[in-house]
């Protein structure tokens, strides 16, 4: 086995609310409880951080996820990880659009009218939405298919005093599919359908670590704001989603071969490519993600499980005749 790395990494600022390229380690080998820590505070300071010219495998993707956590299963609806390892997520739109044909690419538009729509947290619906993703790249296009992250503790922030009082008290629910819960019989949307995942979460997220507060709501999931009127549901949602897509919150990420993802699932929203429709050669990416906790709001009240189960290592997935 190779000796465990002991050095410092180096740490480089890429935008102003979030965003850092991480240097001299070697993701592929065994990493120290000192690399792991420094990698860590890393993560909490930047939110998301980038790792250049990595060379990993399934193998040891899953291993260094497990470095940092236990690791979920491959997606709540994700019934063929790659063979071997269930913890192993597939992105990739030709490998859905094979599976699951017109259903799913009929969905997928639908989800795409705005560019508002494609912002997501990963797997919210879940009472205990993953910690953390890790998400590195296979094969990428020579141009596009660029992903955005955005600070969700800088969009909380940049609301005034009085709103972030009023969000502080609310709730919302979040489901799987979010206000577009698929139709149909096809196998996409009775894949949704036959599992729902819903939970009901506080609008304000309390980090369990660094403390700080941050909008828990992203228009990919949540669905509605409980105990208002859908008149207001739609209006607060409206105002929460067009602070956490402001610009000056983001960063973007140019993905090249071996180019490794690290983000806080809790701090942050992200937006995958809009535009792999318009563009040449093929986009495969790989993810491992970090079991979570319920989130907490202000009030130190944690989510509301309303349907489906918590997310961890093993998942069921069923299917209606």
């Amino acid at each position: 086995m190779s000796t465990p790395q002991t050095g410092d990494i180096d740490v480089r600022r890429v935008a102003t609310c979030l965003g850092a390229e991480i240097g001299g380690v070697d993701l592929s080998r065994p990493l120290s409880d000192r690399v792991v820590a420094q990698i860590t505070d890393a993560l909490h300071r930047h939110r998301v951080i980038f790792f250049r010219d990595q060379h990993l495998d399934h193998a040891s993707h899953v291993a260094l996820g497990r470095r940092f956590g236990e690791l979920t299963y491959a997606h709540p609806h994700d019934e063929a990880p790659p063979a071997g390892y269930p913890e192993i997520f597939t992105v990739d739109p030709n490998w859905n659009r094979e599976r699951y044909g017109d259903d799913y690419l009929t969905a997928n538009r639908r989800r795409q009218y705005t560019y508002l729509t494609g912002w997501h947290t990963d797997i919210t619906p879940a009472v205990n939405p993953p910690a953390a993703s890790i998400l590195r790249a296979h094969v990428v296009p020579a141009e596009g298919g660029d992903t955005m992250w955005t600070s969700l503790v800088a969009a909380y922030e940049g609301l005034s005093t009085p709103m972030r009082a009023f969000v502080d008290t609310l709730r919302a629910e979040h489901r799987y599919g979010g206000r577009d819960w698929p139709a149909g019989n096809g196998e996409y949307a009775r894949r949704i359908n036959d599992n729902p995942l819903i939970a009901v979460h506080p609008v304000i997220r309390v980090h369990p670590y660094t403390g700080e507060r941050g909008l828990f709501v992203n228009p990919g999931f949540t669905s509605h704001i409980v105990d208002l009127s859908p008149r207001e549901s739609r209006a607060v949602l409206d105002v929460l989603f067009d602070e956490l897509t402001r610009p000056e919150y983001t960063v973007r990420l140019r993905w090249e071969p071996g180019t490794v993802a690290f983000w806080d699932n809790r701090t942050t929203a992200h937006l995958a490519p809009r535009d792999l429709n318009r563009i040449e050669g093929g986009r495969t990416l790989y993810r491992v993600t970090l079991v979570g906790e319920r989130p907490v709001g202000p009030d130190g009240r944690p989510s509301d499980l309303v349907a489906g189960e918590p997310y961890g290592s093993e998942r069921t997935v069923v299917l209606s005749g």
